[in-house]
């Protein structure tokens, strides 16, 4: 069997979990299908990947929907050379339409990943203008025509069942993300927290993650400053998504260094190595998201042997059992565009309420990182999402 994966993101352009996803389920499923993939950007020194796509020079613009209009350009051009593959896999919005022209030009299944719906992130609009509308209508399209629809988690799949009612419930399909439990483990090396002046010796609370409204940063902040016991703050987080987003946590970031000691903003994009020792050497990990399909970070941090304090949203009780790896904490949405929490101030009391208690208890916190991880290797292993990942390709084929 010849799959064409199609991805925005590849090694070492990756930016978030869906590129972390692509890389190491291509490299498994190399073990068992023919696979090539086919990724946005420069050239990539993996075997795997046998093409790479930059958008045409004549849609490059300031205005910020030429991103939208410079994708599809890539899309087409990746579905011009998918001709003789049996299945095509696209991952995110920025492939579906290229995985979905390719079907319908060679007549073959199309399977698309929905890492996060394109309707449940009305910020975007901020990013892309008018082509937030074109982006939402290239998932819409794909998914709604695909073979098969991979949801991440049980939450997303029923997200994607009420943002696209008419996709048929039996072709969609929970295939969970993976782990790679001999990369993300405990760690004795500190360098990676030396550099950046954090104290290995003194406890810290550990936020990894794109500073966008999806990832709940402003309430986590809010969090923060309610805390009755003494840590380290550190987030690792990078650009934000606009400057208005990028202004308020810079300020709030300010203010809580003027209220505690030790807080750090690490903008610096880490090699994993290094993300992973700030993972394994926390005492608690925060995941404060609003929206969150699945919630690989969590999976990650209990890996890396590390209790985790997460929002109970999307995926994420899929993943974190309550009182055994971690706290979840309640979200109600309320009613605004970007469904932020009904009660803002209950839901960043509720945080910093969980992580006072694990750092008030760090033989509880430490327990809670052994199961973490134990469940992280019976659960997320690499080798049976690829197993399941073929099995529905060879189901799409008969």
């Amino acid at each position: 069997m010849r799959v064409g994966l199609l991805t925005r993101e590849y090694p070492p352009e990756v930016y978030g979990g869906a590129g972390v996803h692509i890389e190491y389920l291509s490299e498994h499923l190399a073990s068992l299908v023919n696979v090539e993939v086919h990724a946005f950007g420069g050239q990539r020194p993996s075997s795997l990947v046998k093409a790479n796509y930059e958008p045409w020079s004549a849609l490059a613009s300031e205005r910020p929907e030429a991103a939208v209009l410079q994708t599809l350009s890539v899309d087409l051009a990746m579905a011009s050379e998918l001709g003789g593959v049996d299945v095509v896999h696209s991952h995110t919005w920025y492939a579906n339409m290229g995985g979905h022209l390719a079907s319908l030009l060679y007549d073959i299944p199309h399977i698309c990943t929905a890492h996060s719906l394109e309707p449940l992130r009305p910020w975007k609009a901020e990013q892309l203008g008018g082509g937030y509308r074109v982006s939402s209508w290239c998932e819409k399209t794909a998914q709604e025509a695909a073979a098969a629809v991979i949801a991440v988690s049980g939450g997303m799949r029923n997200d994607i069942l009420r943002a696209y009612p008419a996709i048929d419930p039996e072709r969609v399909k929970v295939i969970h993300n993976g782990i790679d439990t001999d990369e993300y483990q405990p760690q004795v090396g500190v360098e990676h927290l030396v550099r950046f002046g954090v104290d290995p010796d003194v406890p810290y609370i550990l936020f990894v993650g794109r500073i966008t409204h999806q990832k709940g940063v402003t309430y986590l902040l809010d969090a923060l400053s309610k805390l009755e016991h003494n840590a380290q703050v550190v987030l690792l987080a990078g650009q934000p998504d606009t400057a208005e987003l990028g202004a308020l946590i810079k300020s709030k970031v300010a203010g809580l260094a003027v209220q505690r000691p030790g807080v750090f903003w690490i903008e610096e994009m880490l090699p994993r190595a290094g993300v992973v020792q700030f993972m394994a050497h926390a005492s608690v990990f925060v995941c404060p998201s609003i929206y969150e399909p699945f919630g690989l970070i969590n999976v990650e941090a209990m890996a890396a042997e590390t209790a985790v304090v997460a929002s109970a949203v999307g995926g994420i009780p899929e993943i974190v059992v309550p009182g055994e790896t971690g706290t979840l904490v309640p979200f109600e949405a309320g009613h605004d565009l970007y469904g932020s929490p009904a009660d803002p101030a209950r839901f960043s009391s509720d945080i910093a309420q969980a992580i006072d208690e694990l750092l008030a208890n760090p033989a509880l916190a430490q327990a809670m990182g052994k199961a973490g991880r134990q469940r992280a290797i019976e659960h997320f292993s690499w080798e049976e999402i690829a197993r399941q990942t073929v099995a529905l390709y060879q189901s799409v084929l008969r």
